[in-house]
């Protein structure tokens, strides 16, 4: 007989894992099924992983820039890409164990295996059997509370399954010279020539830390400017400091076919003007966007709504069917692990009753880009205010005349604020530069709280920070500025 729950997750990921455990805290007999490793793709092999090489690749550019804080090195600074790669999988494999403790902790089952739904009385069954593929590397120990394959019941099924890289017929990763976010986690060494297809943020931040470690990196992007959903003039000066440090873009532009050769590729890119150039690079790196895992999840058979790859829900994560829900990035866009995390606990509070429960807005979800430098952004950018129809009021505060940003040889950056003219509502804001996505915080607070321009540039802010230029940036909409 099928062992009955209030809910059922599938999916361990960041959406996953946290709806469990608020599941759990609401008092809700509560499983997840997991196929591969806790934690899901960021824990495992996006977020996380890559921070761990970012902050590999800082450390560097900080070494061999160490005169420019008068301090000297003796002996050659070099990367050991091998020890890079291994710190980052450290760092994955610890957090990957803590998720198996917080389900333990919570009473929380963990279903081991792939799902599939299907319909049974009384609830929907969700069958667990042995799953089609094996995790990429050795798990830690697995706590107590673990479970197999099976028939199990659920009064609520909520889907976590993420999403998988994009690929682009006749171009398709081959792990070996055409590299997903997999492969380009775990390089045995660092290509002396890349190619990076999309300047998304994974792309960027791909393009960054190889860039950083040596590199000579060309990034393709089919849009008219890097990291397309940021603001424009964001997106410049990101460029032009990327340039700085030595990549090239071709904007306007895609690969239409890849050559591959014995260690190496020629991508075919057709430039703004439709000529064709043909660019060599050790390896390329696909990184046009990610898709939702919908398929072959019995919804078919349920009739759930499916949109341009991902299950249609509501706000509240619902999907068309009773019963069934989305969370995350099978939910569609943003595909970021704290909307996914958001998503679930307003999905699983709503399934509890709790009172107050407000859907998700999307407007209010901060994006962030971790290369060098630093991107970050919520709410509308100017294009998207003006074309909405506001009457908007915009103000700029430049790192250059920040005292803190000097010291920290950190001058090169820009904070941009969009006010409504009439109310004085924060719509929208902007950042590049050192410690920006530490700093973007903020200004979502500021936007849920609905905090108006005078209650910001009344705020006090600690001196000499970065965050300073947060207030500087409001004054500067309107003619106030202090310190530029």
């Amino acid at each position: 007989m099928a062992e009955n729950y209030d809910v059922i997750i599938i999916g361990s990921g960041p959406g996953g894992y946290v709806t469990a455990v608020r599941a759990a805290q609401l008092g809700l007999k509560t499983a997840i099924v997991e196929r591969e490793h806790l934690g899901g793709i960021c824990l495992n092999w996006g977020c996380i992983p890559t921070k761990a090489l970012l902050r590999s690749a800082e450390i560097l550019h900080a070494a061999e820039n160490a005169k420019d804080y008068g301090l000297k090195l003796d002996g050659t600074i070099s990367a050991d890409a091998a020890a890079v790669v291994d710190r980052s999988r450290k760092v994955s494999l610890r957090l990957n164990g803590g998720v198996g403790f917080l389900m333990k902790k919570n009473k929380v089952d963990i279903i081991w295996g792939e799902a599939k739904l299907k319909k049974g009385q009384g609830g929907t069954e969700v069958v667990v059997s042995k799953p089609q593929k094996k995790a990429m590397e050795p798990q830690p120990p697995q706590p107590k509370n673990t479970l197999g394959e099976g028939t199990y019941k659920a009064k609520h099924v909520i889907l976590a399954t993420g999403a998988r890289p994009r690929v682009l017929p006749g171009i398709e990763p081959d792990g070996k010279l055409i590299w997903t976010y997999f492969e380009a986690m775990v390089p045995k060494e660092i290509p002396e020539k890349l190619i990076v297809m999309g300047s998304g943020a994974i792309g960027i931040e791909f393009a960054s830390f190889y860039n950083a470690m040596g590199s000579d990196v060309t990034v393709v992007e089919l849009m008219p400017q890097v990291m397309p959903v940021e603001d424009a003039e964001i997106s410049k000066f990101a460029k032009r400091q990327l340039e700085k440090q030595g990549l090239k873009f071709h904007l306007e532009a895609k690969v239409t076919k890849v050559e591959k050769g014995k260690d190496g590729v020629t991508a075919h890119v057709e430039m703004k003007d439709g000529k064709v150039e043909k660019i060599t690079a050790d390896r390329l790196i696909s990184a046009v966007g990610v898709q939702g895992n919908s398929e072959n999840l019995g919804l078919e058979d349920f009739g759930v709504k499916i949109e341009r790859g991902c299950i249609a829900v509501d706000g509240y994560g619902r999907t068309n069917v009773e019963g069934i829900y989305a969370i995350g990035d099978v939910a569609g866009p943003p595909m970021l692990a704290h909307k996914a995390e958001h998503e679930g606990v307003i999905c699983v509070e709503k399934i509890a009753g709790v009172k107050g429960v407000h859907a998700l807005d999307k407007n209010k979800i901060p994006g962030c880009t971790y290369c060098q430098p630093q991107v970050a952004s919520v709410g509308l950018t100017e294009e998207a205010a003006k074309k909405a129809g506001r009457d908007i009021r915009v103000g700029r505060f430049q790192f250059a005349a920040n005292g803190k940003a000097i010291a920290l040889g950190e001058d090169q950056g820009l904070i941009k604020t969009i006010l409504d003219k009439k109310t004085g509502e924060l719509l929208g804001a902007h950042m590049v530069g050192a410690e920006v996505t530490e700093l973007i915080q903020g200004f979502v607070i500021a936007m849920n709280l609905e905090t108006t321009e005078e209650e910001l540039m009344h705020t006090v802010f600690p001196h000499p920070t970065l965050s300073e230029m947060m207030k500087e940036s409001v004054l500067d909409a309107y003619g106030r500025t202090l310190n530029a």
